[in-house]
């Protein structure tokens, strides 16, 4: 499919809609199966202090600054190799580290942070530093990105997380994060990455700005990086969490997609990414449990992690909680008449672990199994 196919697709109303979110399910089912995988994971964010200023980001903050969500910080290596032992001991086998761009941060920073961890839980899979970390970082020791890569890797960098991706369009980006890097330098970073050895998610942060042209390109720019590497373990539709964001408060975005359109970009991206992303994965922190259940009946098989320490999407108000047990995962995925299972970062299935299956929160009420386009239909019919 070319851009147009695609914004086509995105405007999808009606029986359109219908169409459109049966025929990812469909493919869903080819090629994933039923089961809904989820990974036990640690999100540790070791700090908030960041010299970029994104304005649709409330996590930054200056080295000094005090705000409604809490004031600037900074973990250090000893306090982060706490919180992934913490995790290991709780069952998760993936810890994913990110953080602002501090300042006062080189590159020997992150290659700490990986010895830290790496003592602590030698056995942990990390899953660490955005695209735009990694450059920081190179650029701080004055290496090339592939050297800088090497020595992550080496030092136990193992996955990527596919964040500051955002929309990876020069127009979008010159509004919401002009002193970020650019599509150009994500996608170099990424493809550097896969080259040696060292895999990554890929992510969409939407909603805001941008129009559906802006997403077809993004998910071309993806598909094409895809076919060269193979490196994607898997494709995360972020929607836009308004309530905090600078941006939106001085009226410069809308406040995030609407249902349609956020149910609409898993069953797409399915679609336009098969058969070279074969995970598409929905956010139940952004989606929340009812809103990932539909995503999960529109072409996603994936429920992403437990988290224990979300902290990005909770400094923009987003309210679905800090982290998530496997039994809370389970009857999301048991509301679609689907099992759960539990899989490492690369998406290898584990053996079901009894004892880490925890107790679903009572806020976890999900509707009962029924077509998520109709639902959407119904709920968003004029949206």
């Amino acid at each position: 499919m070319g851009e147009d196919d695609i914004v086509r697709l995105f405007d999808a109303h009606g029986d359109e809609l219908h169409a459109v979110i049966d025929a990812a399910d469909r493919l869903r089912r080819q090629t994933a199966g039923e089961a809904v995988s989820h990974v036990r994971n640690c999100n540790i964010n070791y700090t908030n202090i960041c010299q970029h200023r994104c304005g649709f980001c409330a996590f930054a903050k200056s080295h000094a600054a005090s705000t409604l969500r809490g004031p600037a910080y900074r973990l250090d290596a000893a306090q982060v190799a706490a919180r992934a032992e913490e995790a290991w001991l709780r069952g998760a086998t993936e810890v994913c580290m990110q953080g602002g761009i501090h300042p006062h941060y080189t590159g020997d920073s992150y290659l700490e942070l990986l010895a830290a961890v790496k003592q602590a839980t030698p056995a942990m899979h990390i899953h660490a530093f955005s695209p735009l970390e990694i450059r920081h970082g190179a650029a701080t020791l004055g290496l090339p990105l592939r050297d800088y890569l090497l020595r992550l890797r080496d030092a136990g960098l193992r996955t990527l997380p596919g964040t500051a991706a955002e929309i990876l369009d020069d127009e979008v980006r010159a509004r919401i994060c002009a002193d970020k890097l650019d599509t150009a330098q994500w996608l170099e970073v990424m493809e550097i990455a896969h080259e040696v050895g060292i895999r990554s998610t890929a992510t969409i942060m939407f909603g805001h700005v941008e129009e559906p042209r802006h997403w077809a390109r993004h998910l071309l720019a993806i598909r094409a990086l895809q076919a060269r590497t193979g490196g994607f373990t898997e494709f995360v539709p972020l929607p836009f969490v308004h309530m905090e964001s600078p941006l939106w408060h001085k009226g410069g975005a809308r406040s995030g997609p609407t249902l349609r359109e956020a149910v609409l970009m898993h069953a797409v991206a399915r679609l336009v990414l098969h058969p070279l992303v074969p995970n598409i994965q929905t956010s139940w922190v952004k989606m929340g449990a009812a809103g990932a259940a539909l995503c999960l009946q529109a072409g996603a098989n994936d429920l992403g992690g437990t988290l224990m320490y979300e902290s990005i999407t909770r400094a923009a108000g987003g309210a679905n909680g800090q982290s998530m047990e496997t039994g809370d995962l389970r009857a999301i995925a048991a509301s679609c008449g689907r099992p759960l299972q539990q899989r490492n970062t690369l998406y290898e299935v584990l053996a079901p672990d009894a004892a880490a299956a925890g107790t679903p929160r009572t806020d976890c009420a999900i509707p009962p199994p029924e077509s998520a386009a109709r639902r959407v239909i119904a709920l968003h019919s004029s949206a």
